[in-house]
């Protein structure tokens, strides 16, 4: 019986070729990215060149290299049903408002696409994306590691690529905290202006690139945000809203290695006691749902008084994060 391409646990190359909406005999190779998520197929797509000398490798300096094939763009195929032609503009008009705050210096850009699937239940609308790729470390803001520590190991992590980019490491660092300070800002200014928020909360949503840049790479899931006491939930049951504005204050604090200001609006509304603790039993149905049936990190609330924390202040990081 053939299964809902939305319902496939992964995809392959000839999964993607024998889509209608796709020509079966492509110039390129669709791979996929280790990152697939819950909302989302990802798929790289590489140059069949690429690909050989990944497999086959190539002479540098007497020594075979196996250099993994760099992907061109992402494609993404949207996992969730919608019924209507409004509902596909919906979520493209998200997108847009993320690009209108981020764009095009603060996250993968893309080109949404609606398609007409020819799937087992007939045709139906499905929503893809071709996205620009990304490459760089995994910015995770439910890491242990303070300011310091954190982008010394993500510099060392980025290994010749930084080289290539001809920075420093304290001169990377620099460009990445002012880089942060920009993105942090735009965000805040989505919240205030367009009351919505991208997922922060997701480890592998954000990228640092080896020219010091941050990049929002998951573009498809976005909350509204509203300041009343509704702990808005995803189509997954996940609290994405106030674990993004939780995720937010962390990279403020790792990134920029200063305190959050509690007495900020978005601040104050979210991290109030009774707010937090209404998350975490929220949080905690979700994992119960999921496969393993536990927190990926013990959950800990940010719950300080409304003024500038004190460095002992400061919240515990190990507060559990969404794996997409």
């Amino acid at each position: 019986m053939e299964i809902d391409i939305r319902d496939r646990a992964t995809l392959n190359h000839a999964d993607v070729t024998a889509l209608n909406f796709i020509r079966a005999t492509p110039p390129y190779i669709f791979r996929r990215h280790y990152r697939h998520g819950l909302r989302s197929h990802i798929m790289e797509i590489l140059n069949p060149g690429d690909v050989a000398i990944e497999q086959s490798g190539t002479i540098m300096d007497g020594i075979r290299h196996f250099p993994m094939a760099r992907p061109r763009r992402m494609f993404r195929i949207f996992r969730t049903r919608l019924k209507t032609l409004d509902e596909a503009l919906g979520e493209i008009d998200r997108v847009k408002i993320v690009e209108r705050f981020l764009g095009p210096d603060f996250m993968a850009t893309s080109t949404e696409c609606i398609v007409d699937y020819q799937g087992p239940a007939g045709r139906e609308i499905v929503l893809c994306g071709f996205q620009s790729y990304v490459s760089g470390a995994i910015l995770d803001p439910w890491t242990l590691l303070d300011s310091a520590e954190l982008l010394g190991t993500l510099f060392d992590a980025l290994g010749p690529a930084t080289r290539t980019a001809a920075l420093a490491k304290a001169a990377w660092i620099t460009k990445v905290q002012q880089q942060g300070a920009q993105f942090i800002q735009r965000v805040k200014r989505m919240v205030e202006k367009a009351r919505h928020i991208p997922d922060l909360a997701g480890v592998g949503n954000l990228i640092l690139t080896a020219g010091g840049n941050i990049r929002l790479v998951d573009i498809n899931n976005i909350s509204p945000v509203a300041m009343d006491d509704v702990i808005p939930l995803d189509e997954k049951g996940y609290p994405v809203c106030d674990k993004s504005v939780e995720a937010l204050a962390l990279i403020e604090e790792k990134i920029l290695g200063r305190p959050v200001e509690i007495g900020e609006p978005i601040y104050r509304h979210f991290f109030s006691p009774r707010r937090r603790a209404a998350v975490r039993e929220k949080e905690a149905l979700f994992w119960q749902s999921r496969p393993g049936n536990r927190f990926p990190h013990p959950p800990t609330a940010i719950t300080k008084p409304a003024r500038r924390l004190l460095p002992t202040d400061r919240p515990a990081s190990g507060i559990s994060g969404k794996t997409v």
